[in-house]
């Protein structure tokens, strides 16, 4: 009741000081004037007093220039503070300014509870939200001194709003690094209104006038909240707080129901701190393993270099580091990943609705984006193993402006070798290193780059005489522009480089030394546009230029009978525009379609064979030979590329998702091996090599439960390839001048059903995944020797039907928890002798059809516990620990199944990598 009196006394005061208010005329020059100088000028010229707090203009940077002749005084004003959050009420010789509020000189309608006939009040069209917040709570104005601080206005109040809603924007970013951050939920606290954060962390609310909550979630950052009172459109910017107590051991985890509510099929996120409680082999965090251990994504064996993602080849795979292609992503035998895990931010997985920004790759995108340095202080991050240590440290060189960090690598694995039970592996040695430098600078607030340099040197010997060596070196740069709240636009310009070579020392005139390389330069424009709640565009162009050196063969004793062999370089250049649109056609509709166009150019200096119709390729069936000069174009191949995703929500928490998908690749991995290999060459579409293409549907159902505590997803898919790459029975790929005599171009399809379950939280959490699919080619030519298994569908050597993986955490306490996985794998296939005969007095084997069996089913278990130091916030660093054993059960699973002849009769073998329990223990730091 005293609240009531006090404010009808006030208006009553107010309405007695207007009644008598005159209005004041007045003539002013302003001259790039401060809100403060214009205050004081109005105060000299008009002799009335202002009343506010000085440092409510310290914040502003509105200069006025202008002149008024006879003004109102109340019009000056009101120009003056136009886009601003203040507003005045005059009486007297005095003017009262507040920020944001607005005085009101008549008590809203209704006020007291009366009927309107009985009370003469003026018509407003919206009563302020706090007005009801006086009604229903008496302690409003000591509830609204304790919350002053967290309360934001947007805008200021007028007496009548102009409309129900407005838009609030911002941009959400790290508190310690100060960069960007994408896929972050914002919402109302009563979640009827959501967006999700771009790349650039900018997100889009439309809030109703008056008191609103808005919550920021991210996984890995505490949640924060803010009342936000809405007068009009403006902008909010949130910093998230690092959480860094959030131990929960799930790999794999998005936004809250993102899994459900986008579009896009076919994805996979790996949080990158979590998955060191996965045990891997030798105790090395790993996120291309941990990938293997998703539904869809194999591999062809223990030890192997590549993985097979839908039944794809490992060629089919776009590696991207920083936006850079990485073409060998494998350390030791393709036991380690070529990527410290140190440095590693973010991995996206794109293996259904691939987004149109990227191409040249039939079956998956690995989309791995380094961690932002930290802008802030000095810190770090490393760790100790039984075959390797690595360290990566941030250095704030400007602070919350610009840092570095450098992270390194060095492996010291030659006693595994040693511990191996093969004799020639005994006497062998491997080791590698990397290096990751990445630099940011933050120019201002709409402008900032972003620098990349990579490098990582591997050498072995298998045998005493032979040393391989290869490295990748990458350089990418990046410059982000935001043109307003609703544009942005990004510069790529990216350069990579993979190298191998061989030097074969035998100790007489049968040395030599042979080396290849592929070079690729990459530039990328790339824009986002938001042009309302419904439509998000996202368009560029690429270009990009590859050049191959083949292969170089040169004895190294001068004496040498051997012969040198330098193959002609090759060159391409392949270009792309891109435009998609996030349309959000209804709450339960959405779609995502996008058109790339892609072209390439095979270029010169070249010369290339031409073969004679209606003959199989072969050094016999050469009739010319065309010649071509520097960027000469020898062919050019070109394609439209579709790619169409939608999401219908069935209820809040199931969806179902589709998705059309078709590429195009211009580039091919030559190889014989089953898995891939350090030695494997790169080779481009030519006059007589076509491009491979792919064409994908997939359809998926996606279900979450108990607040997103468990999710379901069920994907199936088919894919149909065209021109794949095999080879004919016999064939030699090493220094062939003539390479498509020995090559088949065949037909491909895949298909397959992926069921993943997920635990998010919890003391016990993980995920099981079950795949079944199919992975099959055809080679059918016109002629015998371009026929493979009479020219039907077979088994590619990737084919593995069932795959299986479980795996589970459980934590004791926040300290203390022990993992385990298990995996299970069909056989891949092989091509078994199925006897022998004798012909002219030799002896011969005849072989099955071309991978007709299937080597032993492969299975694992591995177990591991993990302890986590104690959380003191002023300790030098973190610690964990982690005990594994790599195989517990000491299965004997066969990596190769070879055959050999010996005293006439055939004999078959099997080899295997690790045949026992492999203890490990690694120490990881944090400072």
């Amino acid at each position: 009741m005293k609240l009531k009196i006090f404010a009808l006394l006030s208006v009553a005061f107010f309405q007695c000081a207007f009644a008598q208010e005159k209005e004041t005329v007045i003539s002013i020059s302003f001259e790039n004037a401060s809100l403060s100088q214009a205050v004081s000028q109005l105060e000299q010229k008009t002799g009335i007093n202002f009343f506010f707090s000085p440092t409510w203009f310290e914040q502003e940077n509105k200069r006025i220039t202008r002149d008024y002749n006879n003004k109102a005084l109340k019009v000056v004003l009101m120009d003056i503070f136009d886009g601003t959050p203040f507003n005045f009420v005059q009486y007297d010789d005095r003017i009262i300014l507040t920020k944001n509020n607005y005085i009101y000189t008549e008590l809203p309608q209704n006020f007291f509870g009366k009927d309107s006939s009985t009370t003469t009040q003026p018509t407003v069209e919206r009563s302020p939200v706090f007005y009801q917040e006086y009604q229903t709570d008496p302690d409003f104005i000591v509830q609204k001194k304790q919350e002053e601080k967290s309360l934001k206005f947007i805008g200021k109040e007028t007496k009548n709003v102009a409309e129900n809603t407005y838009e609030l924007t911002g941009k959400v970013t790290d508190a310690t690094t100060g960069e960007p951050l994408s896929l972050v939920l914002a919402r109302t606290q009563d979640g009827k209104i959501t967006d999700i954060t771009n790349e650039n962390g900018t997100y889009s609310l439309r809030l109703p006038v008056g008191l609103n909550i808005v919550e920021v979630q991210s996984i890995g950052h505490l949640t924060t909240s803010r009342k936000i009172m809405m007068y009009s459109a403006g902008t909010l910017n949130f910093e998230l707080v690092e959480s860094v107590n959030e131990l929960d051991a799930v790999v794999v985890r998005g936004n809250r129901g993102e899994n459900v509510r986008t579009a896009v099929t076919g994805v996979t996120s790996i949080e990158i701190e979590e998955m060191k409680n996965i045990p891997m082999v030798l105790g090395v965090r790993d996120v291309v393993k941990v990938a293997t251990l998703m539904p869809g994504i194999k591999t062809t064996g223990e030890g192997s270099a590549g993985f097979n993602v839908r039944g794809g080849k490992t060629d089919q795979n776009l590696i991207l580091l920083d936006d850079g292609t990485v073409y060998n992503p494998f350390h030791f035998f393709g036991f380690f990943s070529a990527v410290n895990p140190y440095v590693i931010g973010s991995l996206d997985i794109y293996k259904g609705n691939i987004p149109a920004e990227f191409g040249g790759r039939l079956s998956s995108v690995f989309d791995i984006q380094t961690e932002t340095p930290n802008m802030q202080k000095f810190s770090g991050e490393g760790g100790l193993g039984p075959v390797n240590g690595n360290l990566m440290v941030n250095i704030p060189i400007i602070k919350e402006k610009a840092s570095v960090s450098v992270g390194g690598r060095y492996a010291y694995a030659d006693w595994i070798l040693r511990s191996l039970k093969d004799a020639e592996l005994k006497n062998s040695e491997a080791s590698f290193y990397d290096i990751n430098v990445k630099y940011d600078h933050i120019l201002n607030e709409n402008n900032k780059i972003e620098a990349t340099f990579y490098y990582s040197k591997d050498k072995f010997s298998i045998t005493s005489d032979s040393l391989y060596n290869y490295h990748n070196r990458l350089i990418s740069l990046r410059w982000n522009h935001k043109f307003n709240n609703k544009h942005s636009g990004n510069i790529y310009l990216t350069n990579s480089e993979y190298q191998f070579g061989l030097d074969y020392e035998s100790g007489d005139l049968e040395a030599f030394e042979y080396g290849y390389k592929i070079d690729e330069t990459q530039a990328k424009l790339k824009f986002d546009y938001e042009l309302n709640d419904k439509h998000t565009f996202t368009y560029g162009v690429s270009g990009k230029l590859y050049q191959i050196e083949p292969g170089e063969f040169n004895a190294t004793d001068p004496a040498s009978l051997l012969l040198p062999v330098d193959l002609d370089d090759e060159k391409g250049l392949e270009s792309a525009v891109y435009l998609s649109d996030a349309f959000e056609i209804s709450d339960k509709l959405l779609v995502d379609a996008g058109l790339r166009y892609s072209y390439f150019m095979a270029l010169g200096k070249a010369t290339q064979n031409v073969y004679g119709t209606n003959l199989p390729k072969s050094e016999g069936s050469i009739i010319g030979v065309n010649e071509y000069d520097e960027n000469e174009t020898i062919k050019s191949y070109g394609g439209l590329e579709v790619r169409l995703g939608a999401r219908y929500l069935i209820t809040d928490d199931l969806s179902v998702k589709a998705a059309y998908n078709t590429s195009n690749q211009y580039i091919h991995l030559l190889s014989t091996n089953t898995t891939q290999s350090p030695m494997d060459t790169w080779k481009l579409s030519d006059l007589n090599i076509e491009p491979q293409s792919a064409e994908q549907y997939s359809l998926g159902f996606f279900k979450n439960f108990k607040e997103n505590l468990y999710e379901i997803s069920l994907e199936g898919y088919y894919k149909k390839m065209d021109n794949l790459l095999d080879y004919k029975t016999g064939a030699d790929l090493f220094l062939n001048e003539n390479l498509e005599t020995s090559v088949l171009q065949g037909e491909g399809k895949a298909y397959g059903v992926e069921l993943l379950i997920k635990k998010n939280r919890g003391k016990l959490n993980g995920w099981l995944g079950y795949t079944y699919s199919r992975s099959l080619i055809k080679l059918d030519g016109e002629f015998s020797e371009e026929i493979v298994n009479g020219g039907e569908y077979f088994p590619t050597n990737f084919d593995k039907p069932h795959d299986f993986s479980l795996v589970l955490n459980y934590k004791f306490t926040k300290r203390y928890s022990v993992s385990a996985n298990f995996i299970y794998q069909t056989g891949r296939p092989v091509t078994f002798p199925t006897g022998n005969f004798d012909y002219g007095g030799a002896e011969y084997t005849v072989y099955s059809d071309r991978n007709a069996f299937r080597i032993p089913d492969y299975y694992r278990l591995d177990i591991g516990v993990n302890i986590e130091g104690n959380h003191k916030k002023n300790k030098l660093a973190h610690s964990f620990w982690n005990i594994s054993i790599y195989n517990v059960l000491g299965r004997n699973n066969p990596y190769s199944v070879y055959f050999v002849t010996e005293n006439g009769e055939v004999k078959g073998y099997k080899t295997s990598i690790f045949s026992i329990p492999i203890p490990t223990v690694t120490y990881n730091f944090k400072f």
